[in-house]
């Protein structure tokens, strides 16, 4: 017996059907009320699972862009300690070198100001006091004429000494003024020297008054970056995320220079640690030549922290003066012997293969091999490039601080926007199970639409108005509320 045949009532398929459907409408209706509650607590239930999961979600994004603001004031605050620091660094340098001779220069303007004062007082015009000889000239001048010869002549000896005593005073007026602006003229050069160390003090002053306003705009960073304000860290947000994606441009860059450092020494490297040896999938030759890079990249890293430029190892910066300069000389010496050993190996790179050009043009049966006159540029240019490319490396410890600093914030910016558009799917996704709870109710209303009808119509004509399905729907608004 089919499964076909199970179902069949009536010898007619269409019939049997029909009968079915009939049953199942009635079964339905029958059961109209538990399905809705069935219906509407699955539907709530999922809804309300995943408004909790959504609600768990967005705490955890809040818990996470909390811990991302409190990294990023962090990094902000010690990135500004460091700035103004360095400020007050340069100002007592500055105090130091410039301002500590003040004494000496204060002691040097007063001795200035007094030879100069004393030769102005010295250059001073004084004017010629009258001479006494001129009351007696007045004397003889009120003696009346009388036409005596020895009054004339008188006259004419005072007329001789006057023009005579006139003659030595200007004579004597014009050496004084000469004196005068000899001594102004001398004059000049203390008073350009006392412009030109009052110009050194103006200068030193203003340095250290430009330096207090940047300390001062610093110090108002400072402030917003400690009292956390919503402008220090979208300040700080963007800061990070520039950084981000410098950083990681210059280390692309970087990878670019140790890729052209690698395929500068690997050839070379076959010919001493041999080519036909492998570990795993890679030539020795490679791991080799890439082991010397990373290893320069290191001394790189040791230097930098050596000279507290980058502070990637706070047990570096934190050792004693005596041992840090003593650990710059040692790396920088591995640093110089590596860089040597690479330019070597760039010279011989260019040895093997003049060589391979050699040998292949035997082989085709080339007798006389041509000589390149200019072959000594190429290995100059790949010695030196050998030579400075560990060098270069040594400066990807800068961009590589940064780069790890401003990924914890990006990182956590990325992941608080993934947990913000976890937590919106798992809320739409609530909403949707809820709203498609109602769709299932109306669906189910609609498959058996025709006892609902029956069932309106039979109580508009008592005139009750359906007494039965207003308890029917009372039951569902419960089952719904």
């Amino acid at each position: 017996m089919s499964l076909v045949d199970l179902f069949m009532v009536v010898p007619n398929p269409f019939l049997s059907a029909l009968i079915w459907i009939v049953l199942l409408v009635i079964v339905m209706y029958t059961a109209r009320i538990p399905a809705h509650k069935a219906i509407l607590s699955l539907s709530r239930v999922i809804y309300k699972a995943l408004r909790l999961a959504a609600t768990a979600v967005r705490s955890a994004e809040a818990r996470l862009a909390a811990r991302n603001k409190e990294v990023l004031l962090a990094a902000g605050r010690e990135a500004t300690e460091r700035i103004i620091e360095r400020e007050f660094d340069r100002i007592d340098d500055t105090v130091r070198s410039d301002l500590s001779g003040y004494p000496a220069l204060h002691r040097k303007l007063s001795e200035e100001i007094t030879s100069l004062e004393q030769d102005h007082t010295k250059s001073m015009d004084v004017p010629p006091s009258p001479p006494g000889w001129i009351e007696a000239v007045e004397a003889v001048a009120k003696i009346k004429a009388s036409g005596d010869n020895m009054v004339g002549n008188i006259l004419g000896d005072i007329h001789k000494s006057l023009v005579k005593a006139h003659e030595d005073a200007m004579e004597e007026y014009r050496e004084a003024t000469k004196e005068r602006h000899t001594l102004l003229k001398n004059m000049m050069p203390p008073w350009r020297r006392v412009k030109q160390a009052l110009g050194s003090v103006d200068k030193n002053v203003n340095s250290i008054l430009i330096r207090s306003k940047t300390i001062d705009r610093h110090m108002d960073e400072y402030e917003e970056i400690i009292k956390g304000s919503d402008r220090a860290v979208a300040k700080l947000s963007s800061s990070s995320l520039v950084q981000f994606f410098v950083s990681a441009f210059v280390l692309a860059v970087a990878v670019g220079g140790a890729a052209i450092n690698f395929s500068l020494i690997a050839r070379p490297m076959a010919e001493m640690v041999g080519g036909t040896s492998f570990i795993g999938n890679f030539r020795v030759a490679d791991v080799a030549a890439l082991v010397i890079i990373m290893v320069e990249v290191s001394m790189g890293l040791f230097l930098m922290e050596s000279l507290r430029i980058t502070r990637l190892f706070p047990v570096i910066g934190s050792l004693k003066d005596q041992l840090r300069v003593r650990m710059i000389w040692i790396t920088f010496t591995i640093l110089l012997i590596l860089a040597s050993i690479e330019a070597g190996l760039a010279y011989m790179r260019e040895l093997l293969l003049h060589d391979e050009l050699a040998t292949s043009a035997l082989l085709r049966g080339e007798t006389e091999v041509v000589e390149n006159q200019f072959l000594w540029i190429t290995t100059a240019a790949q010695m030196g490039m050998g030579f400075i490319l560990p060098f270069a490396l040594v400066f990807v410890a800068i961009p590589l601080e940064t780069f790890v600093h401003s990924m914890r914030t990006v990182l956590g910016l990325i992941l608080e926007g993934i947990l913000r558009g976890v937590a919106f799917l798992i809320r739409l996704v609530g909403n949707l199970f809820r709203y498609f709870g109602q769709f299932l109710l109306y669906t189910y209303d609609l498959l058996i639409f025709a006892p609902l009808w029956i069932e309106r119509q039979i109580g508009h004509r008592s005139g009750k108005d359906g007494h039965g399905t207003v308890r029917r729907r009372g039951d569902l608004g419960e089952a719904k509320s």
